[in-house]
C-alpha cells in the first residue's frame, strides 16, 4: 500500500466519462498477511464515505484492514483514517469497567442506579443525546425507548452539529429526507460543484474518485465555493473564495443569472415543481454586481460560476459543513437544490445532488428517529404517521410525544441549564469539546441538579463530568448495519470481543429497557428484540412503505458482496416527487428566515399534487459581524487525519503524528499587518473565550481565520495551562440555524494577536487546505 499519510488519496487511475472506476485494493496490516487468521466484513466508521473493508484478525485481536474491491463505494481504496483508525480499539486507556461517581462499579449497580433515577422523574425531565457512529439497530432501539417507552420529546444526536441541515434542506425541497444522487454520478457528470465541501479531507476516497475523473480524458468542469484554498479549489475551473456568512447571497446571485440567461428547463419546472414565481421575485435584485459586493468577489466570478452551472449537460453537486455550519444554513442549502430543479438536473446519470453527511451513520440517526425526526421519515405533525408508529410499537398514540417538533440538542442543553431536564444520557459523543461556547457547556454538565450518564469507549472531557460512566464496545466488536451518504447500506460484523466488561451499545440499551420493564398496551415487552439481527427485523417493519424502506435488504444480502443502496441508484427519476405529497411528506415546511412551522393546510394549498418546491430566501447579515474590536471572521473545521474530538484518531499513532496539535490559519495580508510569521504563537479571542496556538500562513481568504475543532484537553498533561485554550469551541457562539437548528460554528467575530515568537513551523499538516502559503501559490 502507498504511504497514505504522505498521500491521503493514493495513485491515480484516470477514467473517462461513463467508465467504471477500477479496483485498487489497499491493505494495512501490523503483521505479515500470512499470519491473518480470518477476515471479517465491515466498512469505515470514521467518515461518511462508507468505504468498505475487511477486518484482519489474529490471536483474537484486530491486526489491520484491507479494502473490499467488489464494493461500489471505494472499489478497495482506503483513506488514512480507514488504514490506521482500527488501532484505537487497542488503546491502553479503553474504558472497561462501569463507574459510579468516579469509583468502579458492577454493571448491576450502575444500571440499577440509572433506572432508579429515570423512574423517579417525569418524561419531560429525561433527555438522550447520542452520536452519528452507532448502528441502525441501536438507534432504532434508543428511539423506541425514548419515544414509546419513556415518552420524552428530548432525543437528539450530535449529527445536529454536522448534518442536520442536510436533512432539513432535503425535506424543504423534496418533502422528505434521502440523498437524490449517487457516487456513481461522478462518472457520468460533465460538471461538478462542491458547495462548502472539501472532500479531499472529509471523504478522501470520494475525492480520489472525483480526481480520477478530473485527470481523465474528458474532464468535467469543477466549481468550488470555499473561503479556503483547498485541494479541490486548486483544481477548480471556478473557485469562489467568498466571505464567510455570504453563502446564501452567492446562490441568489447565481440563480439570478441562470434565470436572466434562460439557462433553465422550462418543461421540467412546469411538470415537476412549484414556487417559480416566488423564486424569481426573490432573486430579481441579486445581480452579479450586488452578489459580488456582498460576497467579496468580482461580478465576473459570479458570471463564470453561473455559466458553468447553466451550460452543462449533467451537474453533480455536493454540499457539506461550509454551508451547514454557516449563517442561514438551510436557506443556502435549499438554493443548491433550486439550481438542480431549475436545470432539471436530478434522477438521471450524472445529474445528481448529495447533501452530504459528516459522520458514518448520520443517515441512520435521521432514518431511525434518533436525531429530531420520527422513525421512518414520518411527520410528527401528521396524525396518520404517528398512528402508524403507535401500531408498530403497539402503544397508544398519545404515548408518543408529537405536540411539537422533537427537541433539538441546543434547546436540550438550555433546558438542562435552567433545571427542567434533570437526567441526560450521553452515548458515544463528547459535547464538552464539540458543542459551542464550551465554558457554558462545562457549567451545565457539572451542575449538581443534572444527573449525567456517559456511555463511551475512552475517558473524555465529558466522561470526567458524568455521574455514571458505561464502557461501550465499538466497531469490530459488535454487529450491525450502517448507511453512508449516498444511501449505501453496509453490514459490519463482529470480529473480536470488546475489552474487559465493555458491552455493545445495543446490549446496554436492551439492559436498560429490561430494567425499566417497558410494556406495550397488551402487556408484552415494548422492546421485544434481543440481538442485532432481531432488532434489524423490527426496524425493517418500521421502515416498510417509507422512503427509506429496508425490507428488501437482509443481512444475508449484505454478506460477501457490495453494499446496497436503499431506494435504488437515484431518487426522483422522471421528475416524480411522490414523497412531497401532503399525505406522505416528512414535513409541512418552515419559514427559512425565522424557522416558523407551516400548518398542514398551508402546505396542502401550496403543493396539493406533491411536487418539488423551489424555495425562495432572503439574505440578512450575520448575527455577529466583524468590527473594530474583533475584525476577523471565525471558521472551524476538520483535517484529513482526525475525526471529531480525536477520541479515536488521537489514539492512533500515525494519525496523531500527522496532526499533533491545534493551529490557527491566517491569510498572508492579515498576518503581515499583525506582525505574525509562520509558527508564531497567537491568541484568537472572541467574546466567549480564547484559543492559543501557533500560526499557519495559508491560502485562506483575507479576513477569515480557520481553527480545527478536533483538539480538547484529554491528552494534555495535568499541569498544562492550555486546557481551556486549545479547543476551537471556546470561541464559538451559542446560535443556530432557525430551520435545522444546527449550530453556527463558521460564524462569529474574533481578534488575533501575537503573544510569542515561534520556534518553527506550525503543527498543521503541510498538505491539503492547511498547506503553507508558499506551497499553494
Amino acid at each position: 500500500m502507498h504511504d497514505v499519510i504522505a498521500d491521503p488519496w493514493g495513485p491515480a487511475t484516470p477514467v473517462a466519462r461513463g467508465e467504471e472506476w477500477p479496483e485498487r485494493v489497499d491493505v494495512s496490516l501490523s503483521v505479515p498477511e500470512d499470519q491473518v487468521e480470518r477476515w471479517v466484513q465491515s466498512a469505515s466508521i470514521l467518515h461518511s464515505d462508507g468505504d468498505a473493508m475487511d477486518i484482519a484478525v489474529a490471536g483474537g485481536r484486530i491486526v489491520g484492514v484491507r479494502g473490499r474491491g467488489v464494493d461500489r463505494v471505494n472499489r478497495g481504496r482506503l483513506g488514512p483514517k480507514d488504514a490506521f483508525g482500527w488501532q484505537a480499539n487497542h488503546a491502553p486507556d479503553r474504558l472497561t469497567t462501569p463507574t459510579v461517581h468516579g469509583r468502579p462499579a458492577s454493571w448491576d449497580e450502575a444500571m440499577d442506579l440509572v433506572a432508579e433515577r429515570c423512574r423517579a422523574l417525569s418524561a419531560p425531565e429525561i433527555a438522550f443525546y447520542t452520536t452519528g457512529q452507532l448502528f441502525a439497530e441501536e438507534y432504532w432501539t434508543l428511539a423506541t425507548i425514548a419515544r414509546a417507552g419513556i415518552g420524552t420529546n428530548h432525543l437528539d444526536g450530535n449529527t445536529r452539529l454536522c448534518t442536520a441541515t442536510a436533512g432539513e434542506a432535503l425535506k424543504e425541497s423534496f418533502g422528505c429526507d434521502g440523498q437524490p444522487g449517487s457516487y456513481d454520478d461522478v462518472h457520468h457528470c460533465d460538471a461538478l460543484a462542491l458547495w462548502g465541501h472539501n472532500p479531499a479531507e472529509t471523504q478522501p476516497v470520494l475525492w480520489r474518485r472525483m480526481r480520477d475523473r478530473l485527470e481523465g480524458p474528458d474532464r468535467p468542469r469543477l466549481l468550488v465555493a470555499d473561503p479556503r484554498r483547498t485541494v479541490p479549489a486548486r483544481e477548480a475551473d471556478v473557485h469562489l473564495a467568498l466571505e464567510p456568512g455570504t453563502n446564501l447571497a452567492l446562490l441568489l446571485g447565481l440563480q439570478h443569472v441562470l434565470l436572466a440567461r434562460g439557462w433553465i428547463d422550462e418543461a421540467y419546472l412546469a411538470q415537476s415543481t412549484v414556487g417559480l414565481d416566488l423564486l424569481e421575485a426573490a432573486v430579481r435584485e441579486w445581480t452579479p454586481e450586488r452578489a459580488a459586493e456582498v460576497c467579496g468577489l468580482r461580478p465576473a466570478e459570479i458570471e463564470a460560476g453561473a455559466e458553468l452551472l447553466g451550460t452543462c449537460e449533467a451537474l453533480l453537486s455536493t454540499v457539506l459543513q461550509g454551508f451547514y455550519q454557516a449563517h442561514q444554513a438551510t436557506a443556502a442549502a435549499c438554493q443548491v437544490n433550486n439550481i438542480h430543479l431549475l436545470r432539471g438536473m436530478l434522477g438521471r446519470p450524472g445529474a445528481g445532488l448529495l447533501q452530504m453527511n459528516g459522520q458514518p451513520t448520520a443517515q441512520n440517526t435521521r432514518e431511525c428517529g434518533a436525531d429530531g425526526d420520527l422513525p421512518g421519515f414520518r411527520n410528527w405533525a401528521n396524525g396518520r404517521h404517528v398512528q402508524e408508529l403507535a401500531e408498530i410499537w403497539n402503544v397508544d398514540a398519545l404515548q408518543i410525544p408529537h405536540w411539537g417538533p422533537p427537541t433539538h440538542c441546543m434547546e436540550m442543553f438550555r433546558l438542562c441549564e435552567e433545571g427542567s431536564i434533570r437526567f441526560l444520557w450521553i452515548s458515544r459523543t463528547n459535547p464538552a469539546v464539540s458543542l459551542p461556547e464550551l465554558a457554558r457547556i462545562r457549567r451545565i454538565l457539572g451542575d449538581d441538579r443534572l444527573f449525567v450518564v456517559a456511555q463511551d469507549l475512552f475517558p473524555t472531557e465529558t466522561t470526567a463530568l458524568a455521574d455514571v460512566v458505561l464502557p461501550a464496545a465499538t466497531w469490530g466488536e459488535k454487529t450491525g448495519v450502517f448507511t453512508n451518504a449516498d444511501r449505501t447500506v453496509h453490514l459490519s460484523e463482529k470480529a473480536v470481543d470488546p475489552p474487559g466488561q465493555a458491552r455493545s451499545d445495543l446490549e446496554i440499551f436492551l439492559d436498560f429497557a429490561r430494567r425499566m420493564d417497558f410494556r406495550d398496551k397488551d402487556g408484552g415487552p415494548l422492546v421485544h428484540w434481543h440481538d442485532a439481527e432481531s432488532a434489524y427485523r423490527a426496524w425493517q417493519r418500521c421502515s416498510a412503505g417509507r422512503p427509506c424502506d429496508y425490507t428488501s435488504i437482509s443481512y444475508d444480502d449484505l454478506r460477501g458482496g457490495s453494499g446496497i443502496q436503499w431506494g435504488g441508484p437515484r431518487l426522483y427519476e422522471g421528475g416524480r416527487f411522490a414523497w412531497a405529497h401532503p399525505d406522505a411528506c416528512e414535513t409541512y415546511g418552515r419559514d427559512l428566515l425565522t424557522g416558523g412551522t407551516y400548518e398542514p393546510t398551508e402546505y396542502r394549498a401550496m403543493n396539493p399534487e406533491g411536487k418539488a418546491i423551489l424555495q425562495p430566501a432572503r439574505w440578512v447579515p450575520p448575527h455577529e459581524p466583524p468590527g473594530d474590536e474583533r475584525p476577523l471572521r471565525l471558521m472551524t473545521g476538520r483535517t484529513v487525519y482526525h475525526f471529531h474530538t480525536r477520541t479515536k484518531t488521537g489514539r492512533t499513532p500515525e494519525l496523531q503524528a500527522a496532526a499533533p496539535d491545534v493551529w490557527v490559519e491566517l491569510a498572508p495580508a492579515d498576518a503581515a499587518v499583525r506582525g505574525i510569521d509562520e509558527g508564531d504563537v497567537v491568541e484568537v479571542r472572541s467574546a466567549r473565550g480564547v484559543v492559543r496556538a501557533p500560526a499557519r500562513i495559508s491560502g485562506v481568504r483575507d479576513g477569515a481565520v480557520f481553527v480545527p475543532f478536533h483538539y480538547g484537553s484529554w491528552d494534555l498533561p495535568e499541569d498544562d495551562d492550555r486546557a481551556q485554550a486549545r479547543a476551537a469551541n471556546e470561541l464559538t457562539l451559542t446560535s443556530w440555524d432557525p430551520v435545522s437548528k444546527q449550530p453556527l460554528f463558521k460564524a462569529g467575530a474574533v481578534q488575533v494577536v501575537k503573544v510569542a515568537d515561534g520556534t518553527g513551523r506550525a503543527p498543521a499538516p503541510d498538505l491539503a487546505a492547511s498547506a503553507p502559503m508558499e506551497a499553494v501559490r
